[in-house]
């Protein structure tokens, strides 16, 4: 009788931790999702004089900040769509790389990030990046002159924009089937996909996009795995490209040649050796 009582408060134990667990990764989630560094840093303090800060109204009362520098004549822009964990600011050398050969910049700070007021979600980060790109389009860029930029976690806001907006091409670093199957082989002993908030349904959202893509991603990445990627690839339509770097982890892809491989494709693109 001793040990089926003690059995019996064993299992009740474990189940009270379990739900304690879950709930308290239910409610942290965005948490670990965003790791929001809100402080701003002024370019010009890092050494980016040419950087134009900007702040872009939100119907709901918010201010996005942008980081901008325009395109030499006949270049296209890139819209940047960052990473989890990224800011404005550690993103300049990248930055830099690109406009010397005369590409135009812009990066937007999700809600929460780098002085962008607000808090960050799926809903509100597509709808910021969408209200961002149309911005540029009103500012007279045209939209075959844009090339969207997805980082990580911004290959899933990236995807939902392009899939509803005409731009000259996608961009994907690192991209994943969606934040769920990954946070399910994290958290296997959850039910992740009941329970996040923030799914990113990029394998669905890709079925749906029609510019010229082009896939990059590192095969030692621990973060997004390399199968997601090429996953990503399988279902897109053409015209695509993908490139993965033996040996490159997640944010370590500079120094195996990734620059390289994405500014030679963005030649091609704009030449027109890219077929479309």
């Amino acid at each position: 009788m001793r040990i089926a009582i003690l059995v019996k408060w064993a299992i009740v134990s474990i189940a009270v931790l379990y739900l304690a667990l879950m709930t308290a990764m239910y409610l942290g989630q965005r948490r670990l999702l965003y790791n929001a560094d809100p402080t701003r840093i002024p370019p010009a303090s890092v050494g980016f004089s040419r950087v134009t800060e900007q702040f872009v109204d939100t119907p709901d009362g918010e201010k996005i900040l942008i980081w901008r520098v325009p395109a030499e004549p006949g270049q296209p822009t890139i819209l940047w769509y960052h990473g989890q964990g990224d800011t404005l600011a550690n993103l300049r050398g990248m930055l830099r790389r690109y406009v010397n050969k005369g590409r135009g910049f812009v990066m937007m700070a999700y809600r929460g990030y780098s002085g962008s007021t607000g808090s960050p979600n799926e809903t509100n980060n597509v709808a910021d990046a969408r209200l961002i790109l149309d911005t540029l389009v009103k500012d007279g860029i045209k939209p075959q002159d844009i090339i969207l930029y997805g980082q990580s976690l911004g290959t899933g806001v990236a995807l939902q924009v392009a899939a509803e907006r005409k731009v000259g091409g996608v961009i994907l670093d690192s991209p994943f089937t969606s934040v769920a199957d990954r946070a399910a082989e994290l958290y296997w002993w959850l039910p992740v996909h009941r329970l996040i908030l923030d799914p990113y349904e990029s394998s669905r959202h890709i079925t749906r996009l029609h510019a010229p893509l082009f896939i990059l991603h590192g095969e030692a990445d621990a973060v997004v795995p390399v199968a997601m990627g090429r996953k990503m690839f399988a279902l897109a339509n053409e015209p695509k490209e993908i490139v993965t770097l033996p040996g490159a982890g997640h944010n370590d892809h500079e120094n195996f040649g990734s620059f390289e491989a994405i500014d030679g494709w963005i030649t091609r693109l704009r030449s027109g050796a890219v077929k479309r």
